[in-house]
């Protein structure tokens, strides 16, 4: 068998699944046995129908037992898992034909029609080895692999949109997950004490430049594309593989949907959204092509839920899209998406230096995505896989000063001179990566190279500045199996900018070892480097202080710098998944803007991170805990000494449960997101020098946000040719109006102190969702599995 990647499986046919015994008792009983909350929120009563029993043995040809091979009635949620003999037995009220699946890691699926009319059903079952398959050994130190290639392990698309609170966005659902910070005031992942921008999206293979629509400031925005896009989501929080770059703390790799299933169509609506698409199969099953548009404005919802802002336009947001996909030969797939977006956001607030004057942003986007990617086999032995993105964003930010009639006015002088500004900003960005995998028994040598191309213009005020340049890299790594149950990789990554006229060399290893219990001990370590972006450098303002930036300042810089050391524990046996974490951080070469733009800075970021996932306990409730534990300092920016930065929080955990009621066809989500409060600055500079100090500093208030959603599913056009599948959805998000308290804005004397905290304390969602084609229940069933 062979080891290549931090995947569990190469094809995406092996489902992982645990049915679970069908409950005797009501209610009570339950409660009595299991978490008073859980069994309030979702437990219902079961009947005691009449049951047949299904029982035998699962081994090789060789009578070798499969322990924890998953055994189930297809399209139920009746089942059981085999024991350390390959031994299983379950009860089912189902009657009649119905297909029974084995599915076990490293093995093919069995799949056999058995008549439940004839119980009890004894049953001896040989299961073949699936070469193509993974080994038992699984590198993942660092990440969270989840979607078809480990199906039910971590977490997939159908995850993403049943975590409550998530909003369909992947990278608020991995906040679900141990490493992640909690910041509710501005998109992207903050993770282990990394900003913002040092964790990246790449799709395919190829980096995802701007996966959210345009920043407003204090605000979360959504993110542009929808998590059924993607079939394979992995989250590394750190040590992740030499095939990505630019990263300095983490990388969401998400890997797209090949042919659909079947054609199909979707319509939806709410009050605050319109969304249409379709997918057409062509009949030979070897090509297609689709296409969705989604029209979003909250006009209407700001005026009913009141908001902090005073919205004057919208927020706005507008999706285009279209896709092909082709199958070139048996093992061969070319597969395209593009799409574009607008968006469009104004409000105004009280100034924050003269309660009689206001404040008012508003920016307009457009921005286009296209991702080309194509890979093929040939033969046993080789695997190329190609792919090439382009991005164009263009943003127009226009900051006003206000009087109580909404006039413009123009006031000279500090603080008000920087407050009627006008910035716009146009970036095309272009990446390029091929990767060639040999494939050597029990071994696999990818080797690959890509090019990343970056021209950006900046617009303050009408003058412009302008920059472009090109980076290039090459990797290679290896997948070893060092024995039946010890894997190793080793991988080094070259990375040159020809702005900064510098390159860097990035090795990466790790090595695992499974026990026969089915727990794994992780090992890694890593170099990770990542460029400044001089786009940050150049809006970055704290507290009225604005960056004295120059183009050929920021061409003086070198790449910033991040050494990984990650040991983790995992086990994964009977659909109960834990997972333990430590790692170590250490920051080089971080970006100084204060007293002058040079790499000066350093940080570190350790901590221990706990994870537990339970799919068996409680029939027909998913529920995962999750904990992390930070301890980081960093010196950056315009920090007079090494602080706890202000994204960071020593203590976060979450508890994220769903319940799927199968009879009724209705998913019940909650997640509870806790999290210590987070510190704050107001920087100023020192009389008569060029050196900040702490003007005032504290620790905001604890975070705490329990959000819930509910999803039933329908058919409303039940006597169509194409039968229809409906969800109807209503969720909100702080259930409890908890007022969030992320920091605080500063006058420029420091006198007035505002809170950041949310547009409301409570935001809601409904709709209803018409799919026409695909009926997406027994996903949701097979979560819950």
């Amino acid at each position: 068998m062979k080891v290549t990647s931090a995947v569990y499986l190469k094809k995406a046919n092996g489902i992982l699944r645990t049915i679970y015994l069908s409950m005797k008792s009501g209610i009570q009983t339950v409660i009595t046995k299991q978490n008073l909350l859980l069994g309030v929120l979702f437990l219902s009563t079961v009947g005691a129908n009449s049951q047949a029993t299904v029982e035998g043995k699962v081994h090789e040809n060789n009578g070798i037992p499969v322990s924890f091979a998953n055994v189930y009635l297809e399209g139920t949620m009746n089942g059981a898992s085999t024991d350390t003999l390959g031994i299983f037995s379950f009860d089912t009220s189902e009657r009649g034909i119905k297909k029974l699946v084995v599915s076990s890691m490293g093995y093919q699926n069995y799949e056999s029609e058995i008549d439940l009319d004839k119980s009890p059903i004894k049953l001896d079952i040989v299961l073949k080895i699936d070469a193509s398959q993974l080994g038992e050994v699984i590198l993942s130190a660092g990440s969270f692999a989840a979607g078809d290639k480990a199906k039910g392990t971590h977490m997939n698309r159908i995850d993403v949109v049943t975590t409550a609170g998530s909003n369909g966005d992947v990278a608020n659902a991995i906040k679900a997950l141990p490493g992640a910070q909690q910041v509710g005031e501005q998109e992207g992942l903050f993770i282990r004490g990394g900003s913002g921008d040092e964790a990246k999206q790449f799709i395919d293979g190829t980096l995802f430049k701007n996966p959210n629509f345009s920043s407003v400031p204090g605000i979360i925005q959504p993110a542009r594309l929808s998590p059924f896009l993607f079939k394979g989501i992995t989250f590394s929080s750190g040590g992740y593989s030499a095939l990505y770059g630019d990263a300095l703390s983490g990388a969401l790799i998400l890997e797209s949907m090949d042919l659909p299933e079947k054609s199909s169509a979707l319509i939806g609506i709410s009050p605050i959204v319109g969304t249409a698409g379709f997918d057409h199969l062509a009949k030979n099953n070897k090509s297609s092509y689709g296409a969705s548009a989604r029209y979003v404005n909250l006009a209407w919802y700001s005026d009913i839920i009141e908001q902090k802002p005073d919205y004057f336009h919208g927020p706005e947001y507008a999706t285009a899209d279209g896709n092909f996909r082709i199958k070139t030969s048996e093992t061969g797939l070319l597969k395209f998406y593009g799409v574009v977006n607008y968006n469009n956001i104004g409000f105004r607030n009280l100034d924050i230096d003269d309660p009689n004057l206001k404040s008012s942003f508003q920016v307009e986007g457009k921005n286009g995505y296209g991702n080309l990617s194509y890979r093929e086999f040939f033969n046993e032995d080789w695997k190329i896989d190609l792919g090439t993105t382009y991005n164009y964003n263009n943003d127009i930010m226009t900051r006003k000063l206000l009087n109580h009639d909404n006039e413009q006015v123009f006031l000279t002088g500090e603080p008000y001179a920087h407050k009627n500004t006008n910035l716009t900003t146009k970036t095309n960005f272009a990446n390029t990566k091929a990767v060639v995998t040999r494939f050597l028994g029990n071994h696999s040598l990818k080797l690959g190279a890509e090019l990343f191309y970056e021209n950006n213009k900046y617009s303050t005020n009408d003058t412009l500045t302008s920059l472009s340049g090109n980076e290039t890299a090459a990797f290679a790594e290896a997948d070893i199996s060092i024995a039946p149950n010890i894997a190793a990789r080793a991988g080094v990554r070259y990375e040159r900018s020809s702005l900064l006229d510098i390159s860097n060399f990035a090795p990466r290893v790790s090595l695992a070892y499974r026990f026969n219990n089915g727990g794994q001990v992780n090992l890694a370590y890593g170099l990770f480097y990542q460029k400044p972006d001089y786009g940050e450098l150049l809006m970055s303002r704290n507290n009225g202080i604005e960056y004295d930036v120059s183009l050929d300042d920021y061409k003086k810089l070198e790449y910033t710098k991040a050494s990984h050391y990650i040991l983790n524990y995992t086990r994964k046996a009977n659909m109960r998944w834990f997972r333990a974490e430590v790692f170590y951080k250490k920051y080089n070469d971080l970006i100084k803007t204060v007293p002058k733009l040079f790499n000066n800075g350093e940080g570190y970021a350790k901590g221990i991170e706990l994870f537990y996932r339970d799919k068996k306990t409680i029939r027909g409730l998913d529920y995962w805990i999750s904990y992390t534990y930070l301890d980081t300092k960093r010196n950056y920016l315009d920090y007079p000494t090494s602080l706890h930065p202000e994204f960071s929080t020593p203590h976060t955990a979450s508890v994220v449960a769903k319940r799927f009621f199968e009879g009724i066809n209705t998913s019940v989500n909650a997640a509870y997101y806790f999290a210590t409060g987070r510190p704050y600055y107001n920087f100023g500079y020192t009389h008569g020098t060029d050196a900040t100090e702490i003007l005032d500093q504290g620790t905001a208030k604890s975070y705490h946000s329990l959000n819930l959603s509910i999803s039933y599913m329908t058919s409303l056009f039940k006597n169509w040719k194409h039968k229809d599948f409906t969800v109807i959805a209503f969720g909100v998000n702080n259930v409890l109006g908890i007022k969030q308290v992320f920091g605080y804005d500063y006058s420029a004397d420091g006198t007035n102190k505002v809170p950041t905290t949310l547009p409301a304390p409570r935001s809601f969602f409904g709709g209803i969702f018409i799919t026409f084609g695909i009926d997406r229940t027994q996903d949701f069933i097979d979560n819950n599995l």
